[in-house]
């Protein structure tokens, strides 16, 4: 008796009983129904519920046509190295399609002989199902699953196919022919594959019911199969999961993979939770989470912008030896640049390098974009240079993310550059990348080379949006030229543009910008009386208007019209009261609105906290403003240039040169910029303190980043290097100066 004759006792199955299918079978023990009947105390075909297949009994030949069949198998098989086409040929005019069934009989033991003898039958008439069916049976069980599963997928590729009908011929056949043809379960596996590729996935699940009542199950990997083909169509997810929760009452074990499959789904549909539980139930389960069970959840909980999930479930992974995959580093950088936590993305992404695994285009442009909006460009460029040196060519999201980031900096000329060697790339810019450039023009006053860009835009065949236009009337309205930004306006209407809040807004702002408040205010009532409500951008826009006017009262009043339309406000309105309150050197009721705001749970971020800094570093009160930037980093806000640079010239002004000089290294360390102001007031403070070598060092740093000294600075080391000697170097010292300094003195008279 053999092993799996013991195992099943006497109520052993037939497929495991034969000798000659043994090893084929035990190969696919999952595809049987084990668990669920040995656990009622049932044996597989001994049970009462599994139904036998049906005995094989075909139409018998008559005498003539035993003869015919005789005569074709013999000459089939005595002259077999001959083409089969020329020895069958007496035979085509008799040749009927029972004939092909009766001859299959007689040599279905010699497969060779049994594909060339089907393949000449094919080239004389379609065979009959019941042939196609028994072919496909010999095939699996020689092992030949390849061509049993393109022969039920020729079957279902036939055009104008009753698809009911044909499911229900075929599967009769199939189940007919199984038991003395074949008797290899895995036949119905590919039955079923080929159905759910097909998309046929009712006939599939109806496919697996009727198959349970024979006591088989079909195994998980082709379960799989469905459950994969279900998630990929939105409209499958749910029967998916069905289907997950279901087959495993018929017997079906699902495995880790199945778990993947059902994960992801569940994330498809936004329920990050219900996907953790099925993570902690395969663990319950026996099963081990993979990368991909882990990296699809922590992309989940990325979209939510769950950090504290996700650094949670990294750890998880460390424990288990797991090693995080692109995508799962990709998701997580995704949600720290989201977060605005651009630094710890950057060290993640290092970290990703280190070990091994090399970032795509997307990283780079997501960390490009992310260091762009905390206004860190140089670093967002140093990455644009790692990304080229790496043969990683930047996309046009890149270019235009740092051009935009120049822009917003005022940096024209670096913006200008790199949207030349974006061009020359092969790259071609796209409306966002020209109205990045024609904003920055504008807010720099450069409505010339503005409006020549938006003409470039034009002929280049690219139509400007309304943001393009809304820069354009924005520019106007700051040099004053009203009339000409309301022309812009009737332009925009006729090109079919619709004129939106964002619009107005952007016209308002350009009015408080040129000091035109009284118009900005007539504006507003023009915009209600067009259908555009005032949000609150409008509102902050006048509140902080009137706070730079050191109008405190007006700002609250607007405050309060704001808050009674149902208005939320922001952190930039709170900014800008903040702002105002330090202007006005109201300093009291600043820290008095950063604490009610710390209590009401809206968190400030660095310009806030920078206002009252600024102004504290202004009265020389450096242990007020150190406080302030204890609070600022007990709060987790993270510094951002201004910061650094309000800090590092109060300390200067105190003459803490030890602390400044401490702040002037970790700004370097994070990439931020230093203004010309700070190097100058860094200098001043180390020469006093006849502190020459770090002067020296600061100053040459200085020149490198192309700023430009004052005057009393490069006379300090004109006079140094003269002394010492150095005579080129004191001469180019002079020549700079002069082109420096007064030359650009010279030009602001003029302006």
């Amino acid at each position: 008796m053999n092993r799996c004759s013991i195992f099943f006792s006497d109520h052993c199955f037939r497929v495991f009983s034969h000798r000659s299918h043994l090893g084929f079978a035990s190969n696919y023990l999952p595809l049987f129904c084990l668990r669920r009947f040995l656990s009622q105390g049932h044996s597989i075909s001994g049970s009462t519920d599994a139904r036998p297949f049906p005995d094989y009994s075909p139409k018998k030949p008559t005498i003539r046509d035993s003869e015919f069949i005789h005569q074709i198998s013999t000459v089939i098989k005595l002259r077999r190295s001959e083409p089969l086409r020329r020895i069958l040929k007496p035979y085509e005019s008799k040749f009927r399609p029972d004939h092909l069934i009766w001859v299959l009989m007689d040599i279905k033991n010699d497969y060779k002989l049994v594909l060339d003898f089907f393949d000449w039958v094919c080239l004389q008439r379609d065979p009959t199902l019941e042939a196609r069916c028994i072919v496909v049976q010999i095939a699996v069980a020689s092992k030949d699953l390849k061509l049993a599963h393109e022969l039920i997928r020729e079957f279902w590729a036939k055009p104008n196919l009753d698809i009911g009908l044909s499911y229900s011929h075929f599967v009769d056949r199939l189940i007919y022919t199984y038991k003395d043809w074949g008797s290899e379960p895995y036949v119905f596996d590919i039955f079923f594959q080929v159905l759910v590729e097909a998309g046929l996935f009712n006939e599939a699940r109806k496919f697996f019911d009727k198959l349970s009542n024979y006591g088989l199950i079909i195994s998980v990997k082709s379960c799989n199969l469905l459950l994969t083909c279900l998630s990929n169509n939105s409209d499958g997810i749910e029967m998916a999961i069905k289907v997950f929760n279901e087959y495993p009452e018929s017997g079906v074990c699902w495995n880790t993979a199945s778990y993947n499959i059902i994960i992801h789904s569940l994330c498809q549909l936004g329920k990050i939770k219900e996907a953790h539980n099925s993570l902690v139930q395969m663990e319950l389960r026996g099963l081990m989470p993979d990368v991909v069970s882990y990296g699809t959840i922590i992309s989940g909980y990325c979209h939510l912008g769950e950090l504290k999930k996700v650094l949670k479930l990294i750890e998880e992974m460390q424990i288990k030896g797991l090693k995080s995959n692109p995508y799962t580093y990709n998701s997580i950088i995704l949600l720290l640049c989201k977060a605005g936590k651009v630094v710890e993305a950057e060290k993640v992404f290092r970290e990703m390098m280190n070990k091994g695994i090399f970032p795509d285009n997307v990283v780079y442009t997501t960390l490009v974009d992310g260091f762009c909006k905390l206004g860190n460009v140089p670093t967002a460029y140093r990455l644009l240079d790692e990304m080229k040196a790496r043969k990683i060519v930047p996309d046009c999201i890149a270019y235009t993310a740092i051009i935009h980031g120049f822009c917003q900096t005022g940096k024209m000329m670096e913006a200008v550059k790199l949207f030349r060697e974006m061009i020359s790339g092969g790259l071609e810019p796209d409306e966002f990348t020209y109205t990045a450039l024609i904003d920055g023009y504008c807010k720099a006053g450069e409505m010339k080379e503005a409006f020549a860009l938006h003409n470039q835009m034009v002929q280049t065949g690219i139509t400007p949006n309304v943001v393009t236009y809304t820069a354009l009337a924005d520019g106007l309205c700051k040099r004053g030229e009203v009339d000409t930004a309301n022309e812009l306006l009737h332009e925009m209407r006729e090109k079919g543009l619709q004129l939106n809040v964002c619009t107005y807004n952007s016209i308002v702002n350009g009015l408080c910008k040129a000091g035109n408040l009284v118009q900005a205010v007539k504006l507003m009532k023009e915009m209600e009386m067009a259908g555009f409500h005032p949000d609150t951008i409008t509102y902050t826009t006048l509140m902080d208007a009137y706070c730079k006017m050191g109008e405190m009262a007006t700002a609250h009043e607007l405050l309060r019209e704001m808050l009674d339309k149902g208005l939320q406000p922001t952190i930039v309105t709170f900014n800008v009261l903040m702002n105002g309150f330090c202007m006005s050197g109201m300093l009291d009721d600043g820290e008095r609105l950063l604490k009610w705001m710390l209590e009401k749970g809206i968190k400030p971020n660095a310009t806030t906290y920078n206002s009252l800094m600024k102004h504290y570093c202004i009265r020389n009160n450096m242990r007020a403003t150190t406080e302030i930037y204890k609070c600022m980093s007990a709060q987790g806000v993270m510094p951002d240039s201004n910061t650094y640079n309000i800090l590092i010239k109060g300390h200067c002004k105190a003459r803490n040169m030890k602390e400044a000089w401490f702040l002037h290294r970790e700004v370097v360390e994070k990439g931020f910029d230093l203004t010309a102001s700070s190097y100058n007031s860094l200098i001043r403070g180390f020469y006093k303190r006849k502190k020459f070598m770090e002067a020296r060092e600061l100053f040459e740093e200085m020149r490198k980043q192309g700023l430009t000294a004052e005057k009393d600075i490069y006379n300090i080391f004109v006079d140094m290097n003269f002394e010492e000697g150095n005579m080129e170097i004191t001469l180019e010292l002079c020549d700079e100066a002069i082109e420096k300094c007064l030359v650009d003195k010279a030009m602001n008279e003029n302006t």
